[in-house]
């Protein structure tokens, strides 16, 4: 009875983080850009009382054995890269990637973030940034007498000055990809960290060797589906129930041989 104890608390721990991250990707379900995470359990280290395949006469082997488990445990968050749905909106400094990659973000300290967050913005010296004031690399300044402003499918960036027809192209959008994108590190904010287990990023053009084309006016809305991980929560409450419920059992039990010894 004292070891039904001890696997019903590591259900109930398992369960309650597993609903940390459920309730997480519904936080984000209007966060652009945003991917969903999916909890993955493993069950613990196994008492074994009779070894399978163990010999139980000279002639004879045991088929089963006797194997008593001790638990479960979250071993790890996996972050699903789905497209989300792509909105259309009417600033033009507003992007998405249709397909794969991610765009590169310069931070403060000088190392690159990847996000898959296109609003993005003009700082007061012209330059694109994202809504953190951080600058999208490689850096594009846009002039200031700028009267349209245009970006390919190619990650083109173009425009037109006053006076002057002709378009202007004054940079380029290169995006990022990587072997493994769920192996980055989030880091909030939209961003991503590279990782020894994402691999190095792979500098491309949209459009080209697998990239993703790039859209403008467009934004990447969240991939959490709220039916989805609503069904999921309902699930995590009956399992965080159903081990409550062991406990309760339990001791149940531990009461009622304590009262009649």
């Amino acid at each position: 009875m004292l070891p039904a104890l001890w696997v019903a608390k590591t259900g109930l721990a398992a369960q309650d983080t597993n609903l940390t991250t459920i309730s997480n990707n519904l936080a984000n379900v209007s966060t652009t850009g945003f991917k969903r995470d999916r909890a993955e359990f493993q069950d613990l280290l196994y008492q074994i009382k009779r070894q399978p395949g163990a010999q139980s006469t000279q002639d004879s082997e045991l088929p089963s054995g006797l194997q008593v488990g001790t638990g479960v445990r979250i071993v790890g968050t996996q972050k699903n890269f789905a497209a989300g749905s792509l909105q259309t909106t009417d600033q033009p400094l507003d992007m998405a990637i249709n397909g794969r990659g991610f765009f590169q973000i310069m931070q403060p300290d000088g190392t690159t973030a990847y996000s898959r967050d296109g609003t993005f913005h003009l700082d007061a010296n012209g330059q694109i940034v994202t809504a953190s004031g951080f600058a999208l690399e490689p850096a594009i300044v846009v002039p200031a007498d700028a009267q349209t402003f245009t970006v390919g499918q190619d990650g083109t960036v173009s425009v037109t000055i006053a006076g002057n027809p002709a378009a202007q192209v004054i940079g380029n959008v290169q995006t990022a990809d990587f072997i493994n994108p769920a192996g980055l590190q989030s880091q909030g904010g939209n961003l991503f960290l590279e990782t020894a287990s994402s691999g190095a990023p792979q500098i491309g053009t949209p459009g080209l060797n697998g990239f993703g084309l790039t859209m403008q006016s467009m934004l990447e809305t969240s991939n959490v589906s709220t039916v989805e991980e609503m069904v999921n929560m309902i699930t995590t409450q009956r399992a965080y129930e159903m081990n409550s419920k062991v406990i309760s059992t339990a001791d149940q039990m531990l009461s009622f041989v304590t009262q009649n010894l």
